[in-house]
């Protein structure tokens, strides 16, 4: 566990920098710090360390789409199939292994900071003014934390509308589902933005019969509208029923089953529904007003291009401050935020991040798309490589999916690269990484060797074919 300093109650204790959460972002800013030798102090709420992301958010949920990937593959293999009968998996059952992920990966944060000798109070954190924090632990122990700086990045909690009843046993949102203990044949998504898309692609692969609600005319708009049909097209195909453009009206709830009722008078009837539309930054509470820091209306907090708010010693970072509420995002802002804090010179704000949305396949992205493109007139060609066509996606069964990358017809520079498949969000670091080296051609994909069979070979695929296009 990590070191937790001797405090007696009604003592002042002073730091270089206090830090409000341990996700991502509070542990980016506070190792930061730490390595630049400040003393440094983390404030959770929790009693162990990690924060939503490692609690209720990314790891739980990517835990758990790990073993359903693993149950349908093991449901496709024919060699398997002649084993014996199918059992149904319940979620208790495959949550289960995602608690024992939870535990390791507290165990490794709290080292993390034991080894760079950074304070742990565990308690509800309330600023007092521009250099003091109180710490109400749950002894009832308040105690007074003196700091020169401040990291706010007590992250993001699901939207709560007041229409919905979520004391109710059959009401969910993203972190209740954790905690789903009873079995279910057909489930309501409301929202289909990432969190709804991931757990469509849970549920469905649980052989549970998913209704996703779509408040928007599309699934996920701001991604490339071929990958965002592949997406639509999958879900349907393995019996998710999509509804676009679809508003609630209200929810009645039974003791064994809720019926949503939709402003379009469409009524469904479910075991149970998870309520995936939009998040609120966790910011009530914090005495932020006493410092003169008005969060808006979704409880996030506005920062600059050095992650500061309009008060000059308190920063945030991380999911309270919005878009684009990616933990490898906060974890950026975070040290970005420390390197600031510390008097780092030409420290750049996090930009060019890739999504990585875990459904079932996965989807991840970087740069533009092909409507922006279109919409900007910058010549622009596509290279396309299908995963059925590669050798190692017909090794291991996973031929559904495309990698795609948009490139300038006259410099070959890479625009974009979109990929949809398995180990999408690995697949993608590799155009990453050369959109932002000094060499960005797609030359350099048909000019370097890549092993054979590996699912990397679809950049050279890719490019081979979109420079078939050129004349």
């Amino acid at each position: 566990m990590a070191r937790k300093k001797e405090v007696v109650s009604g003592t002042f204790v002073k730091y270089d920098a206090v830090v409000l959460g341990s996700g991502p972002a509070g542990e980016g800013a506070a190792m930061k710090l730490a390595k630049s030798g400040m003393r440094v102090a983390i404030v959770d709420i929790r009693e162990q360390l990690g924060g939503n992301c490692t609690h209720v958010g990314t790891i739980p949920s990517k835990a758990l789409r790990q073993t359903v990937s693993s149950i349908i593959r093991y449901q496709r293999d024919p060699m398997f199939q002649k084993v014996g009968e199918w059992k149904q998996f319940t979620m208790k059952q495959v949550l289960q292994n995602a608690h024992k992920v939870i535990q390791q990966q507290v165990q490794t944060h709290s080292r993390f900071y034991d080894r760079n000798r950074i304070d742990i109070f565990h308690g509800r954190a309330y600023i007092q003014d521009k250099n003091t924090v109180l710490v109400f632990n749950p002894e009832g122990v308040t105690e007074t934390i003196v700091f020169k700086q401040l990291v706010v990045a007590t992250g993001s909690r699901p939207y709560r509308p007041s229409v919905l009843d979520f004391n109710h046993k059959r009401v969910f949102d993203s972190d209740k589902i954790l905690d789903l203990d009873f079995t279910i044949q057909k489930i309501i998504i409301y929202g289909a933005g990432v969190i709804g898309c991931e757990y469509a692609s849970i549920f469905i692969g649980l052989d549970h019969k998913v209704d996703l609600i779509n408040t928007q005319p599309k699934l996920l708009s701001y991604l490339d509208d071929e990958i965002s049909d592949a997406l639509s097209y999958r879900l349907r195909e393995q019996g998710v029923l999509i509804r676009h453009n679809e508003q609630i009206d209200h929810l009645e709830t039974f003791d064994d089953h809720v019926v949503l009722h939709l402003q379009s008078g469409k009524k469904i009837k479910a075991d149970a529904i998870l309520w995936c539309n939009g998040r609120s930054g966790n910011t009530d509470g914090l005495g932020l007003e006493n410092v003169g820091i008005t969060p808006n209306s979704r409880g996030q907090l506005n920062v600059n291009d050095q992650y500061q708010t309009e008060v000059e010693n308190i920063y945030a970072a991380g999911d309270v401050i919005g878009w684009p509420s990616l933990a490898s995002a906060a974890y950026d802002q975070g040290r970005c935020a420390g390197s600031n804090m510390s008097g780092e010179i030409g420290v750049a704000p996090v930009t060019d991040i890739p999504t990585g949305i875990y459904t079932i396949p996965e989807i991840s992205s970087i740069g533009k798309t092909e409507q922006q493109l279109t919409e900007e007139k910058i010549p622009y060609e596509v290279g396309q490589a299908s995963f059925r066509h590669l050798a190692r996606a017909q090794i291991t069964g996973d031929t559904v999916g495309e990698l795609k990358i948009l490139f300038h017809r006259d410099t070959l520079e890479i625009l974009g690269v979109h990929c949809f498949g398995n180990n999408a969000a690995e697949i993608i670091h590799i155009g990453q990484a050369v959109m932002q080296s000094g060499n960005n051609t797609i030359k350099y994909f048909v000019e370097t060797t890549f092993n054979y069979p590996t699912m990397a070979e679809a950049y050279r695929v890719a490019t081979l074919n979109g420079m078939n296009r050129l004349f």
